[in-house]
């Protein structure tokens, strides 16, 4: 598993093209070759962005579930729903169709935000929003998420 860091700003074209920033783009050198499946969140109004070794450890999971469940088989019609495979050209650029830019509700400023193995991709104004929405109390949020972790390992908790 990959772990990528960092938040990055940018622009997109008028033909949907996002140029990857530079740091990123070296975050991701390994996976250039392989390439990407680009997806709407289940969760969030932005695109995730999976290297193809992502993409396949998450196919892995979701082939052990039972197509004969009809909720199993909502929810995979649902999850690869607008999925598609794409490439970084040379320049460095991302194609995005107008399908998933019209999901994500993109304009002309994006951010890239990592999210752990994976990149998800934001209209600037809507990440702004989810990350600074009053909706969610982040310290409760992060004693209930993380708090009954316990790794001894590291000193963290």
């Amino acid at each position: 598993m990959i772990t990528i860091v960092g938040t990055y700003e940018c622009k997109v074209d008028a033909k949907g093209r996002m140029l990857l920033p530079a740091p990123l783009k070296k975050q991701l050198v390994l996976s250039l070759q392989d390439g990407f499946v680009l997806k709407r969140s289940v969760f969030q109004p932005c695109l995730e962005l999976y290297p193809m070794a992502e993409w396949d450890l998450m196919m892995i999971k979701i082939n052990k579930l039972n197509r004969f469940v009809k909720k199993n088989n909502d929810f995979i019609r649902r999850f690869t729903a607008g999925v598609k495979m794409v490439e970084i050209d040379a320049l460095g650029r991302l194609l995005v169709s107008k399908d998933l830019v019209s999901f994500a509700s993109i304009s002309k400023d994006i951010v890239f935000s990592s999210a752990v193995n994976i990149v998800e991709i934001w209209d600037k104004d809507l990440y702004e929003k989810s990350i600074n929405g009053e909706d969610v109390d982040f310290a409760d949020l992060a004693e209930e998420v993380m708090g009954n972790i316990n790794d001894d390992d590291n000193g963290i908790s």
